[in-house]
């Protein structure tokens, strides 16, 4: 979709995400791959160069993906210096879930109709030999333990299974901050919570 403006100088016209990236949107929807990776990578870095004191707002509907492509996504969230504010609109479900753990401390949002799911990575994620899987395993769950503040001997125990949770579910675990109802209204300085 494109969204037309009016300007001082006539009409702009800019594909939707291009417009979103202008507010410090960034959108990762749909399966995290190489290629979002990259186009989110370079967002991010984009948006650094841009001003690295401003919020980056990253909004996160996807059923995971690539574990490695997912934690190039992390490894960049944790490397700039913006606040990265995540919200989970739809689902957060396997790297989906890591990355909206990742975002700032106090930050981390979820609409109230979203599903949250953590597990273990799969050999079916990535071609990898089973030594490597195990590492990966450790490191996911170190990464989990680090932004949720569980004890790595529950995240380990939990993440041996698919663990579906509701907004709230992943509240308490650690995963978010907090579930939203609508955003700030003209007046309000915090959105509504539920």
């Amino acid at each position: 979709p494109i969204v037309v403006e009016q300007t001082g100088r006539g009409e702009s016209a800019y594909d939707i995400y291009s417009r979103l990236l202008r507010e410090r949107i960034i959108c990762v929807m749909g399966p995290i791959d190489d290629s979002l990776s990259s186009l989110v990578i370079a967002q991010l870095l984009f948006l650094q160069s841009e001003s690295n004191k401003k919020p980056i707002h990253m909004y996160i509907n996807s059923p995971g993906g690539s574990v490695t492509a997912g934690l190039a996504i992390y490894d960049t969230m944790q490397y700039i210096l913006n606040p990265i504010c995540t919200w989970c609109v739809g689902q957060a479900a396997s790297m989906g879930s890591l990355l909206l753990a990742a975002g700032s401390s106090g930050m981390r949002h979820s609409l109230p109709n979203s599903r949250i799911m953590i597990h273990q990575p799969s050999g079916t994620d990535i071609a990898i030999q089973a030594e490597e899987i195990l590492k990966l395993k450790k490191q996911i769950n170190e990464i989990y333990a680090k932004h949720t503040r569980q004890p790595l001997s529950l995240i380990e125990s939990v993440m041996e299974r698919d663990r579906y949770m509701s907004p709230t579910e992943a509240q308490e675990f650690g995963i978010l901050d907090k579930v939203l109802v609508h955003p700030p209204q003209d007046g309000e300085d915090e959105p509504e919570l539920v």
